[in-house]
């Protein structure tokens, strides 16, 4: 039996019990044994020429197999022993073979038709010279130990790994051996051992810029050697910045990664966009892998890897342009994002890290306290006279030191104020947090495992307000043959958060932080709850405290990720690997909201509701990898593939009212007297792809990459559920040519440019299909129930497609101290899915329909130096700019106006032709009308005080063709400037954000500051207009009821610009003489200030903001949770 049949009988034995995979594996094997014949069908030659010098006895073994018809049987362990041979022999039989590279070996042979068995020769064995130990300690070039070196033996078998505090010990055959030290990011050291049994060995850095491994799309390749535009952002670099939110992490980190924390909720609410927005109805969010398992998209408005363990993560690798997310094909117009998570060592090691935080209140916004609400109640008091004369002669409105001695629990007998309450203050509070992770490694050189554990509990500013995490995580790596690599990873997250800002009808928590009456305490002194409701005719919700105590949105997410796999080596140069993952996530919403909560539940006596959703999904991928060095000059790596992909989602929902106590909320939904309708749903899609891609490389500087993906979709109407993608991309690195050798400037300099197609396939399901929906109707007083078509179906529709040329470039200068990386980008969707309008004689309004087309184009660019490099002093700079444009190209035949929601009174957004993407709409507000224009004021029913519009069309009238676009809520540009300075053991890193070009839809403008009379407002009211002050871009102060503007105008738009000094963080990491003391390979403390100075024009509390979770509604902002200033001690131990 041969080597290669030995593989095929393993894989031939293995024991599936689903057939789908039995068929899977199934073709795997037909496609191993069709290339292993392939392979023997020439071999049938006895006579062998062979010269080989101190080649292992495997090698031989593989020479005899490919020049004769021989099949070699043997066990590794036996030859492992064996030395490396030197021979030279022209036409010479088998046994001369044989009996040359036997010479002092303890093996022996026998032949058996045309098998050769080798064996022990203990006979020899006792003769030959024993087995010798070698020990030492592998240390990087500043004296810290290195885990996980890699050992071996030069020509020959055997090898290790460095355990976690560097050490190794090693058997050898002699002592006149050379061993080959190598590791990641540090350059391979051969050293021979000239008789010696110990050594010390210190590697030394290379140059991370063109040594670091990337992770692409099945597959990794070094940094110099890849042709995408790919950036990857490793551990370390996460790590300056302790979050429980992995996407807060790698905020800055990549140049063209829009990373906005739209919510200072604990966890945040955050948005990641790659080179601007590509659709318009579908999801614009990148893909996520994790360790080769897609992520489904949540239920929720959260993003599937928010709820993964930061530290679990080894690396994130951003694919930006379409040559790198190509092999995604459908999926991966949005960019995709490969998280790889961290693996078992060898040796054994315990890990354990943590750090605790207080979170403050950054910036408070400026509202009415108690004497400035009472004194624009006086003055809208008396300004109601001349805005509702009428009304207000009619007793309309109620004279407000009338209702002051009215209420002696507000107010003393001199009508002033009794509280004065911060209502910031008192639902705010200064949050502890915490995070522990401890982490188990171990194994050998042949097997290593990991235990990863977590413990997160992220409280939040807003009282009754958190998110905790436990999470655990299993990895086992095998290589159980020496042609079979297996391993696989289990995830468990489990997540609860409460958020107390969601509400029904804006009349959230954050929104009555600001509107509550500053005259009304928190509680009155027989307990109760103060609320608006004290003072006649105020409008707004409850106390919001109450609303935290006692209104409860809690969820509850469930995830697995799971995975196999099975790496095996069929030739020297082809490669299979067969994986399956799973990614399993129950999510379930726990809302109740208390009996006597104003305008929320009061009035149906309490609700709650619970909903379940559950959402399985499955893939299974085989590629096969061939990486073939055909001589000096060339090489060539191709992989081509299969993937199956399954989802489905089950969703629950029920619910009651009319609850005689609290007490049971949604734990016993019995208990409510008016039980609502259950709803259910459950929907499913499948992917099937193929896929491949071919690199050849040219004297290692021509690089030509072709990638392709055909993928199959069931989202889609029938004759178009499968869409092809290609891509193709050339790069050059000059500094490899001769003429570049030598230069002292120029260390590294590649040229490359792509271009490819990719696809969004993120639409809901079967919108190609009619949907149905239940109704109900009365006939002759009966009841009748039904079910009627909802939308019209369109089995034409099919995929969104983004082509994109990208090119770029990377220099390196002076040793790669310097690092620059450019690229421009243009990028352009076709097939845009929008709701097209069709005739209402139809009983339809509209059609899904692929009609629209959009473009952006941008500019990237990133600078990394080593400033200053000596023995105790490090200073390294890290920049980036990002600038990108987008515009509507087409939206179908007559390219109508949208108006996307929000809908907020009036139309906030709008997506027309010629024009930005997020675009907000509305009308210009001049200032008000002065007494001088009393008279033009009349003709727009308009008077002294009140907002002035611009009449844009000069028809004499304000109205909707007046509305033009007043900005966009997308940065035109934004990027990071850090520097890191590292003096001996201590290291200080400032970290600054910065971002501009985009504004903000203030949209609580409106409720806080144009409706005075109704609840609290800002303080900016006080600047309203009156006859001394008509230079004011704010209405003369009246009561609500006495009118005032109920549309987005430009006074509502603010400049969002702004430079955040995302984190600061000081560091000292222990010297090796105390570590060894305290028996520990490792130890660090560090503190940190996150969001530690904001610049900005806006009034808000940030201007990273954005309430709705549409695409296009980035930066209109209505109440949101304020950011906290996070100030953080943390500790890292390793032993």
């Amino acid at each position: 039996m041969s080597i290669m049949n030995d593989r095929y009988h393993s894989i031939h034995m293995g024991c599936f019990k689903s057939s789908k995979m039995r068929r899977v594996v199934g073709l795997t094997f037909l496609f191993i044994a069709t290339a292993v014949m392939q392979v023997q069908a020439s071999t049938y030659l006895q006579q062998m020429t062979l010269h080989e010098k101190n080649t292992s006895l495997e090698n031989i073994f593989r020479l005899i197999e490919k020049q004769s018809n021989y099949h070699v049987l043997y066990d590794k362990l036996d030859i492992q022993k064996a030395g490396n041979v030197t021979i030279d022999l022209n036409d010479g039989s088998v046994e001369e073979v044989l009996n040359q590279c036997f010479k002092n070996q303890p093996l022996s042979y026998r032949i058996f038709s045309s098998t050769i068995v080798i064996k022990k020769d203990p006979a020899k064995a006792e003769k030959l010279p024993q087995q010798q130990q070698v020990k030492g300690q592998v240390n990087d070039d500043t004296g810290q130990s290195l885990p996980g070196v890699s050992i071996k033996i030069k020509n020959a078998q055997g090898g290790t790994t460095t355990d976690a505090a560097g050490k190794f010990a090693l058997s050898v055959p002699d002592l006149n051996i050379t061993l080959v030290f190598s590791s990641i990011g540090f350059t391979t050291q051969e050293v021979p051992l000239a008789g010696k049994t110990t050594l010390n060995v210190d590697l030394k850095t290379e140059s991370k810029t063109l040594s670091s491994v990337v992770v692409v799309g099945y597959g990794s390749t070094r940094k110099s050697d890849l042709t995408g535009s790919v950036v990857a952002v490793k551990a370390e670099a996460l790590a300056q910045r302790p979050a429980t939110n992995v996407e807060q992490q790698l905020s800055g980190k990549v140049s063209g990664v829009n990373v906005s924390t739209n919510s200072g909720r604990p966890g945040g609410n955050t948005n990641i966009v790659i080179r601007g927005a590509n659709s318009i109805n579908s999801s614009n969010n990148p893909l996520y892998v994790v360790d080769g398992v897609v992520l489904s998209n949540g239920v929720t408005d959260v993003s599937p890897i928010s709820y993964l363990n930061p530290n679990d993560i080894e690396s994130m690798n951003v694919l930006k342009d379409a040559s790198a997310t190509a092999i995604y094909g459908a999926r991966g117009a949005n960019g995709v994002i490969l998280i790889t998570t961290k693996r078992g060592q060898s040796g054994g090691q315990i890990s354990y890290s943590s750090y605790a935080s207080i979170s403050k209140m950054a910036r408070k916004l400026d509202v009415l306290n108690s004497a400035e609400f009472d004194a624009v109640q006086d003055a809208s008091y008396r300004n109601a006279a001349k805005y509702d004369p009428a009304g207000f002669a009619s007793g309309k409105y109620r004279d407000p030191a009338a209702i002051r001695k009215s209420l002696p629990s507000l107010y003393d007998a001199n009508g002033k104020a009794i509280y004065d309450t911060d209502w910031q203050k008192e639902a705010t509070r200064e949050a502890f947090s915490q995070n522990q992770n401890l982490a188990f490694t171990g194994g050998n050189a042949e097997t290593t495992y990991g235990v990863f554990m977590n413990y997160a509990n992220e409280q939040g500013i807003l009282r009754e307000s958190f998110l905790k995490r436990y999470s655990g995580r299993f990895v086992f790596d095998s290589q159980i043959k020496p042609w079979m690599k297996v391993g696989g990873s289990l995830t468990f997250n489990n997540v609860e958060e409460n958020r107390v800002d969601n509400g029904q009808g804006g009349l959230n928590v954050t929104r009555m932080l600001i509107e509550t009456l500053p005259i009304v305490p928190l509680r009155y002194p027989d307990g109760s709850f103060g609320t608006n409701a004290a003072y006649p005719d105020m409008e707004g919700g409850e106390n919001p405290v109450n609303l935290q105590l006692n209104r409860k949105d809690l969820f509850k997410t469930q995830s697995n990720i799971g995975n196999v796999y099975a790496d095996i080596k069929i030739l020297k140069d082809l490669q299979f690997k067969s994986t399956l993952g799973i990614n399993v996530v129950n999510q379930t919403e726990n809302f109740y909201s208390g009996r006597f909560l104003r305008q929320q539940s009061a009035d149906v006596q309490g609700e709650a509701d619970i909903t379940d959703t559950r959402t399985n999904y499955w893939q299974s991928e085989n590629y096969f990898t061939y990486n073939k060095k055909i001589n000096d000059n060339h090489r060539l790596e191709a992989v081509v593939g299969i993937s199956w992909q399954h989802s489905d989602r089950n969703t629950n929902k029920s619910g009651a009212q009319g609850f005689t106590d609290d007490f049971y909320q949604y734990y016993n939904l019995g208990v409510g007297a008016v039980p609502l309708a259950p709803t259910s749903g459950y929907e499913k899609y499948t992917f099937n792809s193929y896929f491949g891609r071919v690199n050849y490389t040219i004297k290692d500087r021509y690089m030509f990459t072709v990638t392709d993906r055909y993928d199959g979709s069931s989202r889609f109407g029938n004759d178009f559920k499968y869409g092809n993608f290609p891509s193709g991309v050339f790069a050059w690195r000059v500094s490899e040519e001769d003429f570049m050798k030598n230069s002292k400037v120029i260390s590294n300099l590649k040229l490359r440019t792509s271009y490819g197609l990719t696809g969004n396939s993120e639409i809901g399901q079967y919108r190609s299909l009619s949907s149905l929906e239940n109704s109900t109707a009365i006939f002759g007083g009966t009841r009748a129930s039904g079910v009627g078509i909802n939308s019209l179906a369109n089995p034409d529709l099919k995929w969104e497609k983004t082509g994109q040329f990208d090119a770029g470039f990377e220099l390196g200068l002076f040793q790669n101290r310097i690092s620059i990386e450019s690229d421009i980008y243009y990028k352009k969707t076709t097939n845009m899915l929008l709701d097209a309008p069709v005739p209402t004689s139809s009983g339809y309004t509209s059609i899904y329909k692929n009609i629209g087309s959009l473009s952006n184009k941008g500019f990237e660019f990133s600078i990394t130096s080593a400033n200053i490099k000596s023995k105790n002093f490090d200073w390294s700079t890290t920049f980036n700019i990002a600038i990108n444009n987008s515009k509507i190209l087409a939206l179908g035949d007559a390219n109508d106006d949208i108006f996307p929601d929000p809908y907020f009174l009036s139309n906030t957004n709008i997506i027309r032709v010629g024009e930005s993407v997020g675009s907000f709409y509305g009308l210009i507000r001049e200032g008000t009308w002065g007494t001088a224009e009393t008279a033009e004021a009349a003709r727009f029913n308009a008077k002294p005080g009140d907002i002035r519009h611009k009449d844009v069309n000069g028809d004499g009238q304000i109205n909707d063709a007046d509305r033009v676009i007043l900005g966009k809520g997308t940065p035109t540009g934004y990027g990071t400037f850090s520097n890191t300075f590292k003096y001996k053991n201590l290291d200080l890193t400032v970290d600054i954000q910065y971002s501009y070009g985009n504004d903000i839809l203030n949209l609580s403008r409106h409720s806080a500051e144009d409706r005075t009379g109704q609840a609290n407002s800002y303080a900016t009211v006080l600047n309203g207009w009156t006859p001394e002050n008509q230079n004011t871009m704010i209405a003369e102060n009246r009561p609500s009821l006495a009118g005032y503007t109920t549309t987005v105008d430009s006074h509502m738009v603010e400049d969002g610009s702004y430079i955040r000094g995302r984190n600061l963080l000081l560091g000292y990491n222990f010297p090796s003489a105390v570590t060894k003391k305290l028996k520990l390979n490792n130890l660090r403390v560090y503190a940190s200030v996150q969001n530690f100075f904001l610049i900005t024009k806006y009034t808000g509390y940030d201007p990273e903001v954005t309430t709705y979770a549409n695409n296009f509604s980035q930066g209109i902002t209505f109440f949101d949770y304020p950011k906290p200033r996070v100030f953080l001690l943390g500790v890292n131990v390793s032993l």
